[in-house]
């Protein structure tokens, strides 16, 4: 199985080794290259690999449901 690398030095991961690692778009992977110098893909293990999202704990959590109109009048201090 091959692909080819970009400009970019990109590379498209093929489906049948993101379905065999379970991967999923926005997962970390880890490469490495073994003493043979084989390249070694592994999915990322656990949120300490990656740097957290300062929105996601805010995500989904908006329970006032604005009308563009009622929105524009608190922000012209109208309200």
């Amino acid at each position: 199985m091959s692909t080819t690398l970009t400009i970019k030095g990109q590379v498209t991961i093929p489906k049948q080794i993101r379905d065999a690692l379970g991967l999923k778009p926005g997962m970390p992977v880890d490469f490495a290259v073994n003493k043979d110098g084989d390249v070694v893909i592994q999915k990322a293990q656990g949120p300490a690999n990656r740097k957290p999202d300062r929105f996601e704990a805010a995500r989904g959590k908006a329970d006032v449901k604005w009308r563009t109109r009622d929105l524009m009048a608190l922000l012209r201090g109208e309200a």
